[in-house]
């Protein structure tokens, strides 16, 4: 942290005094009108990493208003149960969030937790930060929500109130600008109260200092934001030009047979454990019949998923090896990857209405 940081802040806020008014301001705010998530009614430092890495690549109202936290949680409930658990109910009970990567290092963590420290996690960041899958902002969640010690965060919302608060004219998403905001989020936040402050300073970059459109009338501390006196909220945060996105077409193969749909396992190894639609070569669904079509993205590719019904003289070429199998489409399907589960919703649709186990 150099001294030209802590020049910014003590210059904006007005030195230590105006620290604590700030850290007030904000805090008076969120203890009245603050949202009410289920991991923030707990200190339980399982449910509170559960949370974490579900919010990572997903919003909040996926999250809740699709029932994934508290069907994780009830499936799940410690890190004994996890640990004991297959890869593949793991991967079931995560099935729709994506990232699959999540899941598999949340047990791993699980494991480790039970093995070496008999399922309790040691209130010690360095402990924390060698989790499997736990980076710099998740340990600090894990260490202010769940013990309430004193430990920056910075995720997107956090990067943008700081970026507007102190106008940062380094790209936020640029090791320069990043160092920045850590800084600054590690001046702000308190020796004691961490876990009140943390949840603060996130839900006005939620609610209030929105990407687009913020709503600075309402803002706690409009009156310290160095952007808003200078009337360019919207100039900030910087951030690097991402690559284009790139069109990429899919083909895949959609064989019924008594009510039951065949699929085969994902290779690689980032959808290892997951199954999915056969893939197809396009010249080889030429004379097929395609069923519909839509779009998904991953990465920096937009995906065009063509799905073809299979002829009736089909026959599926792995299935003697295990890779590839037939599956009711209600009830018993494996851990799908996101856009084959649309499909078989969208093909169930079509076919009148048959479910797929939601």
């Amino acid at each position: 942290m150099g001294e030209e940081d802590a020049e910014i802040v003590d210059g904006i806020l007005g030195g230590g005094e105006g620290i604590a008014a700030f850290r007030s301001l904000l805090v008076e705010w969120f203890r009245a009108g603050g949202r009410d998530y289920p991991w923030r009614r707990t200190r339980d430092p399982y449910a509170v990493l559960v949370s974490e890495a579900m919010l990572q690549q997903t919003q909040i109202a996926t999250v809740l208003g699709r029932g994934y936290y508290e069907r994780w949680m009830r499936r799940f409930p410690d890190w004994a149960s996890l640990a004991r658990a297959s890869e593949e109910e793991v991967l079931k009970a995560w099935e729709g969030l994506g990232y699959y990567n999540r899941a598999r290092n949340l047990q791993k963590a699980a494991r480790q937790i039970c093995e070496e420290f008999g399922g309790r996690l040691p209130e010690d960041p360095e402990v924390i930060l060698a989790l499997p899958g736990v980076g710099r902002y998740t340990a600090g969640a894990v260490l202010s929500f769940a013990f309430d010690r004193r430990a920056p965060i910075v995720d997107g919302n956090v990067g943008r109130v700081l970026a507007r608060l102190f106008v940062c004219e380094e790209e936020i998403d640029s090791p320069r600008g990043l160092r920045r905001l850590w800084a600054w989020a590690e001046l702000l936040v308190p020796e004691k109260g961490a876990r009140l402050f943390n949840s603060a300073l996130m839900e006005l970059g939620q609610r209030i200092c929105r990407p687009a459109n913020p709503d600075c009338p309402d803002c706690p501390v409009e009156s310290v934001c160095a952007a808003r006196r200078q009337g360019e909220t919207g100039a900030y945060p910087r951030k690097r030009k991402g690559p284009a996105t790139t069109a990429r077409e899919e083909s895949v193969l959609l064989a019924e047979r008594g009510g039951r749909v065949y699929l085969c396992r994902e290779q690689g190894t980032r959808r290892r454990g997951l199954w999915r639609l056969p893939e197809i070569p396009a010249e080889a669904a030429a004379d097929l019949r395609e069923l519909f079509r839509f779009d998904y993205p991953i990465t920096r590719y937009r995906v065009t998923l063509r799905v073809y019904e299979a002829p009736a003289t089909w026959r599926p070429p792995n299935e003697a090896d295990g890779d590839g199998g037939w599956f009711g489409r209600k009830g018993d399907l494996p851990p799908l990857g996101s856009p084959y589960r649309k499909a078989l919703v969208r093909y169930a649709a079509l076919r009148g209405g048959a479910g797929t186990g939601d």
